[in-house]
Formats: C-alpha cells, sequence, structure tokens
C-alpha cells in the first residue's frame, strides 16, 4: 500500500490564479468537503502511475501507440454496470483492432472515472430571458436548467470520489475477470455484428485473431496476457480543490501523486504558464498530459516542457494537439520539430474532436466524422514528414448507439441528432463510429 498519507504541507499552487473554477457561495462549505476528501484512501496508488509513466514512455519512443477514450463528461446517474461495460467493451475492440491490424502495442487509458467536470467557455447561460450559471459537470452543478441546480454545491466533490471508485472497482473487475480475455473478442461484439457494417468487419478480423490464438495454443503457447487486459484510468484536473485533497505523499519515494486517477492533463483553457493548473502538474508524479490547441507558440510548448519534464524522461510528459482538421497540417509541423531539436522525447497524441465542434441548424453541438478522420490523417502525414511518431489518438466515446456526431459507416444525419442526443456536453462518437475510426487509424499507422 502507498501513497496514502495526505500532503501536510501547503502546497505551492494555493494563491495562483486558477481558471475555470467554480464560484461556491458557501466556503466554509468547501473547506469541510477538502478536508473529509483529505481522509479518502487512494482511487489509484502510485506504483500503478509508474507503471503507465513506463508504458507512455513506450509510446513517446515510437514503441506503442496510446488509445485514450472515454466520455465527454460523466454523470452521476451512468453509474451502471450496464454502461460501464459498454464503453470498456468499445475501447477493447477498438484496442484489440489496433493491436491486430496495426501490429503494435497498444495502452489502454479511459476517460473514465474522474471525467466529471467540465470547463466552459462562458460564465452564464441564458434561456428565454433567464441567466443562470453555466453547467460545469455533475462535480459543481446540476444539468436543469434552474436556479437550485446550478449552484455550485461542494458536496458534489464526494458524490465525484465515490462515483469514481464505484467504475473503478467494476473496471478493474472487468479487466482482470475474464471479460477482458482476447478469446472474448467474438463475445464484445455478439449485440452489434448483425446491424452494423464496422461490427461485421470487426467479426472479421476477431475470426482472425481466434486462429492465430488457435495456431499459437496448438504451438503449445498460451500466454498468460491474453487472459486479462491492462487498462488505466485519466480525466482532466480540473477542479483544483478536488485534485489537491487527492494529491498524497507516496510513503515508498516521498514524492507527490495526484491518486484520483494514473494520468491527469491539463486542458487548453488551463494551461497559463503563470496559473495554478501547471504548477499543480508541475509537483506530481503522475504521467501528464496538455491539450495544445492552434494558438500554441513554440515558446510555450518548450516552457512546458522545463517546467513539467525537466528530467527529460520519456512518459513523463503527452502533448495532445487538438488543431481542427484546417489547422493541424500548417500549425503543427513546427511544434513537432522544434520540441524535436530540444531533445526532449514527449509522447504526440492527437484529439481530432475538440478542434472541429460546430453548432447544427437544430442548435445542437455536433461534429463531422469526416472532420475527426481528417484531422486524424493531417496528424499522421506531419510525423510521417518529420520522421516522428504519431504516439496515439485521445477521443470522446460511447459504447451506446448515440447520435451525436453526423457521418460514419451507419450514416447519421444532421436530422438525426435529435433521435439520441443523450450527451451532457459535447458530441461522442457511438459505438459503430469509434470502431471505424479504429480500422481507419490502424491503417494510417501501418502506411507510416
Amino acid at each position: 500500500m502507498n501513497a496514502e498519507n495526505p500532503a501536510t504541507h501547503v502546497p505551492s499552487w494555493q494563491g495562483l490564479p486558477a481558471a475555470q473554477q467554480p464560484e461556491y457561495p458557501d466556503r466554509a462549505a468547501l473547506r469541510e468537503v477538502v478536508t473529509e476528501l483529505e481522509s479518502y484512501p487512494p482511487l489509484v496508488f502510485a506504483g500503478e502511475c509508474d507503471q503507465l509513466r513506463a508504458r507512455m514512455g513506450a509510446v513517446a519512443r515510437g514503441e506503442a501507440f496510446l488509445l485514450q477514450g472515454g466520455d465527454c463528461a460523466e454523470a452521476f446517474d451512468a453509474v451502471s454496470a450496464d454502461q460501464i461495460r459498454n464503453k470498456l467493451k468499445t475501447l477493447l475492440q477498438m484496442g484489440a483492432v489496433l493491436t491486430y491490424a496495426a501490429a503494435v502495442p497498444v495502452v489502454k487509458v479511459g476517460r473514465i472515472a474522474g471525467q466529471y467536470s467540465k470547463p466552459r467557455s462562458k460564465s452564464t447561460e441564458t434561456r428565454d430571458g433567464v441567466t443562470l450559471p453555466t453547467y460545469r459537470g455533475d462535480s459543481v452543478n446540476g444539468f436543469e436548467f434552474n436556479e437550485q441546480a446550478r449552484v455550485p454545491d461542494p458536496e458534489r466533490l464526494k458524490r465525484m470520489y465515490h462515483a469514481s471508485a464505484a467504475t473503478l472497482n467494476l473496471v478493474r473487475a472487468f479487466t482482470t475477470g475474464g471479460y477482458a480475455d482476447l478469446r472474448q473478442v467474438h463475445a464484445w461484439n455478439q449485440d452489434f455484428v448483425k446491424s452494423s457494417p464496422s461490427g461485421q468487419r470487426y467479426e472479421q478480423l476477431a475470426r482472425e485473431i481466434d486462429n492465430a490464438l488457435n495456431f499459437m495454443k496448438a504451438a503449445g503457447t498460451d500466454p498468460a496476457e491474453f487472459r486479462t487486459v491492462e487498462f488505466f484510468a485519466s480525466h482532466e484536473a480540473l477542479l483544483l480543490d478536488y485534485e489537491s485533497a487527492l494529491t498524497r505523499v507516496d510513503s515508498r519515494t516521498g514524492g507527490l501523486y495526484d491518486v484520483s486517477g494514473h494520468m491527469v492533463w491539463i486542458g487548453e483553457r488551463t494551461r497559463q504558464l503563470d496559473g495554478a493548473h501547471i504548477e499543480f502538474a508541475s509537483k506530481i508524479n503522475n504521467p501528464i498530459g496538455i491539450k495544445l490547441g492552434p494558438t500554441t507558440t513554440v515558446d510555450e510548448a518548450l516552457t512546458y516542457i522545463d517546467r513539467l519534464d525537466p528530467e527529460r524522461e520519456p512518459g513523463r510528459l503527452t502533448f495532445i494537439v487538438r488543431m481542427g482538421a484546417d489547422k493541424v497540417r500548417d500549425k503543427l509541423p513546427e511544434l513537432v520539430e522544434k520540441v524535436t531539436a530540444s531533445g526532449a522525447t514527449v509522447a504526440w497524441v492527437t484529439d481530432p474532436m475538440h478542434g472541429n465542434t460546430f453548432e447544427a441548424a437544430s442548435g445542437h453541438k455536433t461534429r463531422r466524422f469526416d472532420d475527426v478522420l481528417d484531422e486524424v490523417k493531417g496528424f499522421f502525414e506531419v510525423h510521417k514528414a518529420l520522421g516522428t511518431h504519431p504516439g496515439g489518438i485521445h477521443v470522446e466515446l460511447t459504447g451506446d448507439d448515440v447520435t451525436e456526431c453526423v457521418g460514419g459507416g451507419d450514416e447519421i444525419f444532421v436530422d438525426d441528432l435529435h433521435q439520441r442526443y443523450e450527451t451532457a456536453c459535447d458530441p461522442r462518437l457511438n459505438r459503430s463510429q469509434s470502431l471505424d475510426l479504429a480500422f481507419l487509424v490502424a491503417e494510417m499507422y501501418r502506411d507510416q
């Protein structure tokens, strides 16, 4: 057991400007909740974070590929076995496609068990002349558009902890208890194969995997690694009261770890170099990601490396680039070129979702699957031209058959969006679109 004692010193990030934090009306209630959270057990252990850092080191060196995906914003009422299993099933299927079709080890990381908070572009929302605080995720306030629901409530931080604990408990059971066994590749697809072109394509690949496994068994090899899967949890380290309360001193090393998740990232809206989020990330030993949008300068990228990866350790720092399909080919090359020339070995990952959002005539926020795919293509093209490693994809997805992004093999049209538009914030790829993306990424990776 490690990383279980709360940090007793005054955190260096306290007192620095922190963007996107809730305005709690009762600060005393917040302090009580934070004190209680500080007494809670870790959700993950420092040794697991070190394990992921080693895996991300392989990604940074070009020896593995990161698959990071999950909900845009998790919801407290979606912590059910079916919903968690469907999400995990989709990621397992994508992982099988990438591992087999691209012949590359895949590091699997969920946007899961902590992704209950969302940065927002506006602090208020107006409907029919009524203005209320914007919804910032279930960890902060309620989605319902009324005054009571939209008041930030610190008690929700405890609910986030318990929902994350329940989710992690089930994920660990699924990934080590037989469900993730590679011999289950067909079972993951039974409800899907008949109705979906991508499901049928997956089934063909599953048969090939089966044949390979049968051959290995006949040859006297049946590795234990095929029976379980390494699966890690990540989320945006947005709410610093929560992340600080779950930051612990590791009993092995004396170092600090954020034990709310294995990997945390700093978002595009909170990556200010003089801000609290970067200072927080610089002090913890977890693998760290930073979202880089199209305005990111080379100097900023190099300064992030100095601040967050001073030892130049592969696996410590991941740059998650979210440029937009129309900008990635112009904006990314200089960043990759100059960072590589600096001698740093970071993992480069594409987030093809966040730069490609638009509002349909119906008022729904959506994304075109073709734009998502084009940004991934641009990302791969840049790395191929520079001789560098396209390290992975970071996507918002669900295991449910939602209608939130247009396009894909089972084509969803703009007029279909209302049918199953279930996201609380940003539009997600559904299961079919996620598998389509995995096959296409595998082809691009092979072409590298």
